[in-house]
C-alpha cells in the first residue's frame, strides 16, 4: 500500500540543508573488510571479520574542476587510516568503533558530514550481518570569545561606516 504522502526520514534534514546552500558529493569506501578484536560476548576476544561502509561528503569537491587527487578525500588514504584502526584500537562495542571513523572523517580528513556503517557478517547462523550505522555532522568552529563584535566592526568599516562617526 502506497501512501499519498511521503513520511519523513530522519535523514531529510542531511541532504536537504546542505544542498540549499552548497552541493554535496560523496567519496565512497564500501565494503571494506578488516579483521579486528571486538565485542562483549564470550569468544569475541579473537579477530573477527568486519564489513564497513563509509559515505563522507564534502561540499562541491574541488576536484570536479581541477581533476587534482589533493583537492577532495583521497579514499586510499581513508583505507589505510581504517587499517590501523582495526589493528590499534581498544574499543568494546560497535557503536563506539563507528563513531571513532566518523570523527577520523571529520577531524582528519575534513569531510563535512559522513554515514559510517560496521557489521559483523555471518555473526549467527540465522543472520546474514548485525551492526550500526551512524551519521555525524562537523561541528561549526566556534570563534574565539569577543570575535563576534570584531567581525561586525569589519563589517561596518566594510559597507563605509565608521562606528561612532556622524
Amino acid at each position: 500500500m502506497s501512501l499519498p504522502f511521503r513520511l519523513p526520514s530522519r535523514h531529510d534534514g542531511v541532504f536537504t540543508a546542505t544542498a540549499q546552500a552548497e552541493p554535496m558529493d560523496l567519496v565512497l569506501i564500501e565494503g571494506f573488510r578488516a579483521d579486528t578484536v571486538i565485542g562483549i560476548h564470550h569468544g569475541e576476544d579473537v579477530p573477527q571479520p568486519l564489513v564497513i561502509d563509509v559515505h563522507a561528503g564534502v561540499p562541491h569537491a574541488r576536484a570536479c574542476d581541477t581533476d587534482d587527487i589533493r583537492d577532495t578525500i583521497d579514499y586510499s588514504v581513508v583505507r589505510t587510516r581504517l587499517l590501523r584502526l582495526a589493528a590499534e584500537h581498544r574499543l568494546h562495542m560497535l557503536e563506539a568503533f563507528a563513531e571513532a571513523i566518523a570523527d577520523i572523517l571529520l577531524d582528519e580528513f575534513g569531510a563535512s558530514w559522513v554515514r559510517v556503517r560496521v557489521v559483523k557478517p555471518n555473526k549467527f547462523a540465522d543472520v546474514q550481518s548485525l551492526g550500526v550505522q551512524i551519521e555525524r555532522a562537523a561541528r561549526p568552529l566556534q570563534p574565539p570569545a569577543g570575535i563576534g563584535r570584531s567581525a561586525a566592526v569589519l563589517q561596518l568599516l566594510g559597507s563605509g561606516m565608521v562606528p561612532g562617526s556622524r
